[in-house]
């Protein structure tokens, strides 16, 4: 197995979505880091700070230049910045009238950052796009299983019947909020960051804002009130919302891992699951695996994340390459962990029938809190629950269903109670309230999404 799973040719699908791991060749990043410098040329060139022609000249060889990569490894070694090895080799490229106007009044940092946030952009693109199918997957099941029974559990015991349409809706809801989040967080993450050596713009005079705002325009982006060389807060932002969106995945997938067990059997992955080299009958829940390893180490990363947020005076020490370890990572394992959900949603087996015969094996005991309620209206409540409770002792033991055995006990003292609302289908609450409600809400965001980015 390589160091880097995500990089690997075998392992790379399982750990990083194929869009977003292209994002992040060695190829890709040199190109936003040239992109960046072509931009600024354009952008001082149209303020007049450099001559028009060099800015041609710069975008021209940006656009397809081949870096010798040995150097540029050599060169990031020394430097610990790719940057100054990458103009090096530029400028014996350029005419020779062009090559002081070459990153004119940048600093490393401004053309790093700002292709690191080139390269984010790209990756939520489609982080956002995989997040829309998976919601509309588990829209899609929590209206077509709103009256689907099943039991409630709580403490991973049977509490009371739910539907399987209230347990779609309740993966959807916090995904919802995701996007959401992502909406404000672009807001933030989509800077350029332009600063100069210490924050102060001072190579350029009084003309440094002009810059700042004129290469943001050139790049779509925005400009913060201060160069955020060492304010980390919208990486940190960055890396907790991708952690969120594993962690939501994570409930999911780990939900369908105990559904799908030997003993419960109420949902299966699609395609038979994962074989086993030696259990034939096996089906394991590869899929659904997969997701939970991503929101596990998501969360150790995140840690990672929020370290290097502490950074010295104006400009860091380490947590900038810290940086690079974590958030690549963060980007491709959330896009694997949502790739994954959507093939395991757009094939799952949700099995009714199953899902009927666990709520039937309990006897009613799923029954117990609404017998209770019940009878309080012909009994003092203390008495209902003990009552009930007694019941249930004995419905467990075999004696019964319990609300056959409640009945019994109670003889004539029951007569004023309708029976027949005491089942599992008169037990939901507002549960279609409920799904309606998370179901709206998410269109109401997805349409939202869809018009911000057309």
């Amino acid at each position: 197995m390589p160091l880097t799973p995500m990089d690997s040719e075998l392992f790379g699908q399982m750990f990083a979505q194929p869009e977003v791991a292209a994002l992040y060749t060695d190829h890709a990043y040199l190109q936003r880091l040239l992109d960046v410098e072509a931009a600024l040329a354009r952008a001082q060139a149209r303020l007049g700070l450099i001559p028009l022609a060099s800015a041609e000249a710069i975008t021209a060889l940006a656009t397809d230049f081949e870096p010798d990569l040995a150097r540029l490894s050599a060169g990031l070694l020394q430097d610990g910045v790719p940057v100054p090895a990458l103009l090096a080799q530029l400028r014996p490229a350029l005419p020779p009238e062009a090559r002081e106007h070459l990153h004119f009044g940048a600093t490393s940092q401004d053309i790093v950052d700002t292709a690191f946030v080139l390269g984010a952009r790209g990756a939520l693109a489609v982080l956002r796009r995989l997040l829309l199918e998976v919601g509309d997957h588990l829209a899609g099941l929590g209206q077509s299983h709103a009256a689907t029974l099943m039991p409630g559990r709580t403490h991973a015991q049977n509490a009371l019947p739910i539907t399987f349409g209230l347990k779609a809706a309740g993966w959807l809801t916090p995904l919802t909020r995701h996007l959401e989040r992502l909406a404000e967080l672009e807001g933030r993450l989509y800077a350029v960051s332009f600063g100069g050596a210490a924050g102060t713009l001072a190579a350029l005079g009084q003309r440094g804002l002009d810059v700042a705002q004129a290469l943001a325009d050139e790049l779509s982006l925005s400009v913060p009130p201060t160069p955020w060389h060492a304010q980390r807060d919208t990486v940190l932002e960055l890396s907790a919302w991708l952690t969120g969106v594993c962690t939501s995945l994570g409930k999911f997938a780990q939900d369908v891992i105990l559904l799908s067990q030997s003993e419960v059997g109420e949902v299966g992955e699609g395609g038979g699951g994962g074989g086993s080299s030696t259990m034939p009958q096996k089906q394991n829940p590869i899929t659904a695996e997969l997701i939970l390893a991503a929101a596990s180490t998501s969360a150790g990363l995140l840690a990672a994340s929020a370290r290097s947020g502490v950074q010295e005076h104006e400009r860091g020490t380490h947590g900038w390459q810290v940086e690079w370890l974590v958030v690549p990572q963060l980007l491709g394992l959330t896009g694997a962990a949502l790739a994954h959900s959507a093939r395991l949603l757009s094939g799952l087996e949700v099995r009714a029938e199953r899902m009927s015969q666990n709520l039937a094996a309990s006897n009613g005991l799923m029954l117990a809190e609404s017998l209770s309620f019940m009878l309080a209206q012909v009994m003092p409540r203390a008495e209902a629950q003990q009552l009930v409770r007694s019941a249930a002792s004995r419905a467990a033991g075999g004696a019964g269903h319990l609300v056959t055995l409640v009945r019994d006990q109670l003889g004539s003292r029951g007569s004023d109670i309708d029976w027949a609302r005491v089942t599992e289908a008169h037990t939901l609450g507002v549960s279609a309230e409920l799904i309606q409600r998370a179901l709206d809400h998410y269109v109401h965001v997805r349409e939202l999404a869809a018009q911000e980015h057309r």
